[in-house]
């Protein structure tokens, strides 16, 4: 595993953004891991988190792109991060833009988006914290398509969470995939996060509830 990898594996835990228990997320399910992107407050930790996305996205799509779009509301920021870290690592100068939840009817900035205009031909990579359902792809990606003819080279997520989507067969992100025709990649996923953690932060206990957890849930 790659060293960055397991430094932001390291970095979620001492963040309380990845967290062990017992939770019970949106879509019903009981689980024994939560992950929360919003408890990245302090300018250090932005930094961070700026700077993991900005290698993953290399990694995974290289810097053939000109936009960073981040998904409201959780995206605008990780876009902003994300073209921060692309910059410092990289010399990369992308533009962010994020949707809005309401469209904006007044000034010079009306409109549906935020940040930088979108342009035909401008390839587009999109940042989103976890991908469980698909959701907000299925909500922001018509708007980016009717706002330019632009093409989405890929979905960068923090998470792959390795577990089935809507479809009950696939994971969400391969049915994202699937559906939009781009690849989707995450800096990290679970099963990774097992590798690293496992007999320090994940105890024996907690393993198998993991392992209980994608018995039911996981991708078979």
């Amino acid at each position: 595993m790659e060293q960055y990898k397991q430094e932001f594996i390291e970095f979620m835990v001492a963040s309380d953004v990845l967290k062990f228990g017992d939770f019970t997320l949106k879509s019903g399910r009981k689980s024994p891991f939560f992950m929360n992107a919003g408890a990245y407050v302090t300018g250090e930790q932005l930094h961070q988190l700026g700077l993991a996305y900005a290698q993953a996205i290399n990694d995974a799509f290289g810097l053939d792109f000109d936009v960073v779009f981040g998904p409201a509301y959780k995206g605008i920021p990780l876009s902003v991060v994300t073209c921060m870290g692309l910059s410092e690592l990289y010399g990369k100068q992308a533009r962010y833009c994020a949707d809005r939840k309401e469209a904006k009817d007044h000034g010079a900035d009306k409109g549906n988006l935020l940040g930088a205009d979108l342009h035909d031909g401008d390839r587009v990579i999109i940042v989103e914290d976890v991908t469980t359902s698909g959701k907000s792809i299925d909500e922001t990606y018509p708007k980016l398509k009717a706002a330019a003819d632009v093409e989405v080279v890929g979905l960068m997520v923090s998470l792959n969470r390795m577990e089935v989507g809507k479809g009950g067969v696939k994971t969400a992100q391969e049915e994202i995939q699937d559906k939009y025709g781009f690849p989707v990649a995450s800096i990290v996923s679970m099963a990774e996060v097992v590798e690293k953690l496992e007999g320090t932060v994940i105890t024996p206990e907690l393993k198998a509830a993991i392992d209980a957890y994608y018995e039911q849930y996981g991708v078979r």
